[in-house]
């Protein structure tokens, strides 16, 4: 039997990247799997239909995490659809890169709205749906959190929250079975940082990563398949880094 038969699992920010292959691989362990996205319906209905190709279930739901009126009805949706909730992936975030000198109130409010507020207000609204039997809640954290990079410091702020958030919940949620923790990837290939630019900037990470490469979703989607799943049953709390080594 499939590790997530009978599951139900909801990805935020799953149309693209690290979120699209999370979203297909939860699915390939038996998880039905609610494909959040905010803006690339195309590529929401692409990963569904590669999902359901595969003999999978899967449904797209829009959303912007930062709106609480969204998150109600991501969850109202999902309901609908596969009328429970088990596994949370809270992997929608923004990443805009700025120095000092270039930190305005706007970009500050833009990463901190979507990757901390929305994965709070994500989360409380996903207690309502967790059965009796509690769940497993991942959030997509980041090396950055630890590493802090020079020009990237509002980013590298909000994915330490996530850290903090992710051991603070687990504390406050234990008692509902429902476990917290947080995968932190190194840099990783996704459509968002070629057209970003950042491929070729990541590569030099390449030289001081022990495995002498830089990642790719599906070297993260595993690490977030065992902590949704019952493997990781007795961990909560926990930060667990997917980086080829690099730290």
């Amino acid at each position: 039997m499939k590790k997530l038969s009978g599951k139900v699992a909801v990805v935020t920010g799953a149309s693209k990247g690290i979120g699209a292959s999370i979203a297909r691989h939860l699915a390939a362990e038996g998880a039905a799997v609610v494909v959040n996205y905010a803006s690339s319906k195309t590529g929401a209905d692409k990963v569904v239909a590669e999902i359901e190709s595969a003999g999978g279930k899967a449904v797209a739901v829009q959303g912007d995490v930062a709106k609480k009126a969204d998150i109600e009805r991501l969850f109202a949706e999902t309901q609908a659809a596969f009328g429970t909730l088990d596994i949370l992936v809270n992997n929608a975030g923004i990443y805009e890169g700025e120095a000092l000198g270039q930190i305005t109130e706007a970009n500050f409010h833009r990463q901190f709205n979507l990757n901390v507020l929305g994965l709070i207000l994500t989360t409380q609204e996903a207690l309502k749906y967790f059965g009796p039997e509690g769940g497993s809640i991942v959030n997509t954290s980041s090396i950055v959190s630890t590493l802090s990079p020079a020009g990237t410091a509002v980013y590298n702020a909000t994915k330490a929250a996530v850290d903090n958030l992710s051991r603070t919940f687990a504390k406050e949620l234990g008692a509902k079975k429902i476990r917290i923790n947080s995968v932190n990837p190194g840099p990783i290939e996704t459509e968002g940082t070629h057209s970003a630019g950042m491929v070729e900037p990541f590569q030099a990470f390449a030289a001081v990563t022990p495995l002498g490469r830089i990642g790719q979703p599906d070297d993260i989607a595993p690490a977030v398949v065992f902590l949704a799943s019952p493997d990781s049953r007795w961990i909560t709390g926990e930060t667990l880094y997917v980086t080829g080594g690099l730290r």
